[in-house]
């Protein structure tokens, strides 16, 4: 019963936010199997920290959107995610929810909390720091780059991923009812290292393409109306596979930080 209610809930968000062109049909799909799994094989805190960070994240994407017009199109996609980004940002955390509903431990929680806060800490620092008014600068050499360079970080935007992270952990702490400050700190350090990791893949092994029409390096294939050339980084590693390892970071982290403090 529990899996059905979760499939249905899930549901209703999934077509809410395709309805919203928050999410491309592929990735209504993927929400849908995310949700049912999390909300299933989860339980209800770990449904309730999803769902914040699904609407947080579509929030912040579309707030003041016209102003990110220019970060947008070094972007390969733009605010519709779609399956590939939804398992990029959500796939471990389902995973980590099957493992709770297989074997059930406490590690799964830390594991879980981990990817989320990741996962909401690279959404908020990407979608707040590309609104920053100074340039960001490369997380690898400190060279000033364009609002919404893979690699590029600044103050307000490590300030988000900070936020994000500790979002999640106090919202985990306060799901439980117990360690809020414990958790906050959890959900701070596992997202913030989660973000990093996105940055620093970003800045160095990331598929970065460059447009010879106007000079952009951009993730997309065509951009100006022309096909772009590759021109650094591994031609798999796209912005979904280093949100995946970025995730990744922080559910080690937030499984690791859950055995040692708790």
């Amino acid at each position: 019963m529990l899996i059905l209610a979760a499939a249905l809930c899930s549901s209703v968000i999934a077509l809410i936010a395709y309805w919203r062109r928050s999410l491309s049909l592929s990735g209504a799909l993927g929400a849908l199997g995310v949700g049912t799994l999390v909300g299933g094989l989860g339980g209800w805190q770990w449904a309730l920290l999803l769902v914040f960070f699904f609407v947080t994240s579509s929030y912040w994407s579309h707030y003041k959107k016209h102003e990110k017009k220019a970060a947008a199109g070094l972007a390969a996609k733009g605010n519709q995610r779609d399956l590939w980004q939804v398992l990029a940002n959500g796939g471990l955390a389902a995973l980590a929810a099957l493992g709770n509903g297989l074997w059930p431990e406490p590690l799964w929680w830390g594991f879980f909390i981990g990817a989320m806060a990741a996962a909401t800490a690279d959404t908020w620092a990407t979608e707040l720091g590309t609104l920053a008014s100074r340039s960001p600068r490369l997380l690898t050499t400190g060279k000033k780059v364009a609002p919404g360079t893979s690699g590029g970080v600044s103050w307000p935007g490590t300030l988000a991923a900070l936020g994000g992270g500790m979002a999640i952990g106090l919202g985990a702490g306060v799901l439980v009812q117990e360690r809020m400050i414990g958790f906050g700190l959890l959900g701070a350090t596992a997202g913030l290292i989660g973000a990093l990791i996105d940055s620093l893949l970003g800045a160095t092994l990331q598929r970065v393409n460059r447009c010879y029409h106007c000079g952009a390096t951009v993730e997309g294939t065509v951009h100006c109306g022309q096909p772009t050339q590759p021109w650094r980084g591994w031609r798999w590693m796209d912005n979904d596979a280093v949100n995946l390892f970025g995730t990744l970071a922080g559910a080690g982290v937030g499984g690791l930080g859950l055995l040692r403090v708790f």
